[in-house]
């Protein structure tokens, strides 16, 4: 039996914020993921266990085929995209400090990207998951 949705489930879009190659961010460089957020925007890791298969991301980069994966925690709580392509862990992207940032437009978070580089990115949208 599949259990129910719960409401918590969010969509939230990220685009690359203000870098040195990109001097006004860019729409085309960023993620696109289903986590539960609380009321406050912040990821309930209950919920998560919950419904892990849900917990969805895709990274879309300009010039590269998207990516996709699942959201994971890693040791010591620390939040992830695993991408099914890459199948190895080290090449997961943690999120600098993603269990404390508030999932809210216009936020700003930072992710350290499978290259090495620590971006930022913008909240740009949270929408209901059905």
């Amino acid at each position: 039996m599949t259990e129910p949705f719960l409401p918590s489930m969010r969509r939230v879009r990220l685009e690359l914020a203000r870098d040195h190659d990109h001097p006004e961010g860019s729409r085309t460089h960023g993620y696109d993921f289903i986590a539960p957020l609380d009321a406050d925007g912040h990821i309930v890791a209950d919920d998560w266990r919950k419904q892990k298969d849900r917990c969805r991301v895709k990274r879309f980069w300009a010039g590269s085929p998207d990516e996709v994966g699942h959201i994971v925690r890693k040791r010591g709580g620390k939040w992830a995209f695993h991408y099914d392509i890459h199948g190895d862990a080290e090449a997961d992207e943690t999120g600098y400090r993603l269990g404390e940032h508030a999932f809210k437009p216009g936020e700003y978070v930072s992710i350290l990207e499978h290259d090495g580089v620590l971006r930022t990115f913008k909240v740009m949208s949270v929408l209901e998951v059905d």
